[in-house]
């Protein structure tokens, strides 16, 4: 029970690596605020994990919510711990075909509610010497094809991330950030839109599989979340099978 007593906010909290974060802190001991827009996924979750899970249909692409997440697990739960921003949307295309509307999809619902939901959350935070997760991605550090949207976003999260650890270490407060490979709901599309890649992929992977969103993510969030991870910040950890180190 690592987590015992904490309260977290998770985004895109009932699909993919969010779900499997939300399972991974429940089984912990933690109390998890799972926001998503799927209404259905969401009351299959909570049936799933029981009291001490509650779901808020949000949009975090809309800067308002934000504020009103914070309030929503402080109402559920009296404070907010850890903050875990992993929902993000985003569209493929070669950077010569990437218009401004998929740059604003993928900043839009990966950078800007990352970084509202910082400043969102930052009183309960530091009042609680709390954490936040963050997510990066190979798509970014390796500079992968056809994810130029994707990739500049997820650098920019890096980047105030690496910020937020300096200014708020004052504070109490941890971030760090995890780039993952697992296989998740994105993952396997594209997969489908992108012929040969799953080979190509697990190739460049040295553990040649792909990561479990709650036994190979969700065990790693878990230990940043915990007091074990209390002298980190400013971290990217590689969750990737290795495929990172290979390039």
């Amino acid at each position: 029970m690592r987590l015992s007593g904490k309260t977290a906010i998770v985004t895109g909290g009932v699909g993919g690596i969010g779900r499997g974060i939300t399972r991974a802190y429940v089984k912990e001991g933690a109390s998890v605020l799972a926001v998503d827009i799927n209404d259905e996924a969401g009351a299959a979750l909570v049936d799933e994990l029981g009291d001490s899970v509650r779901f808020l249909n949000a949009d975090i692409s809309v800067e308002a919510n934000a504020e009103r997440i914070v309030a929503a697990a402080v109402d559920a739960f009296g404070g907010v711990d850890v903050l875990v921003n992993n929902a993000h949307a985003s569209r493929q295309a070669p950077l010569l075909e990437t218009t401004q509307d998929d740059l604003d999809l993928s900043f839009n619902t990966g950078f800007y509610p990352t970084f509202w939901l910082m400043n969102a959350a930052h009183s309960q935070l530091s009042e609680r010497g709390g954490t936040v997760i963050n997510f990066a991605s190979g798509a970014g550090i390796n500079g992968l094809p056809t994810q130029g949207a994707y990739a500049a976003a997820k650098e920019a999260i890096r980047a105030i991330s690496r910020v937020a650890a300096n200014e708020w270490a004052r504070d109490g407060i941890n971030v760090n950030v995890i780039s993952p490979l697992a296989l998740t709901e994105g993952v396997e599309s594209y997969i489908e839109a992108t012929p040969g890649i799953e080979k190509k992929l697990l190739a460049g992977t040295p553990m040649r599989r792909f990561g479990d969103p709650e036994a190979d993510i969700g065990r790693v969030a878990v230990f940043l979340a915990s007091d074990d991870a209390s002298y980190m910040t400013g971290q990217t950890l590689m969750v990737d099978g290795g495929s990172t180190m290979l390039r």
